[in-house]
């Protein structure tokens, strides 16, 4: 029996829509460009990181990890970065 082809699920769910924002209205996607606008819903200044609504994974570096996986590298301007 392949065990594999017997599970109802994937390991990794995939939803269609990630997003955890019950507001109105909705803020932006994951994959949107302005994506960062969303509201966070945790919020951990101490270890550099915030939860958006949307499953965005934002780091005080302005990186971030979408929820489909991807990495979307630091982007500070360059006005900050020569301060």
């Amino acid at each position: 029996m392949n065990h594999a082809s017997s599970r109802s699920t994937p390991t990794t769910p995939q939803r269609k829509n990630a997003s955890m924002c019950q507001h109105q209205p909705a803020c932006p996607s994951a994959h949107s460009a302005d994506r960062e606008a969303a509201h966070p819903v945790a919020n951990h200044p101490e270890q550099g990181w915030s939860l958006l609504c949307n499953g965005v994974l934002l780091f005080e570096d302005t990186g971030e990890l979408l929820p489909d996986g991807r990495i979307i590298a630091p982007h500070r301007p360059l006005a900050a970065q020569a301060a």
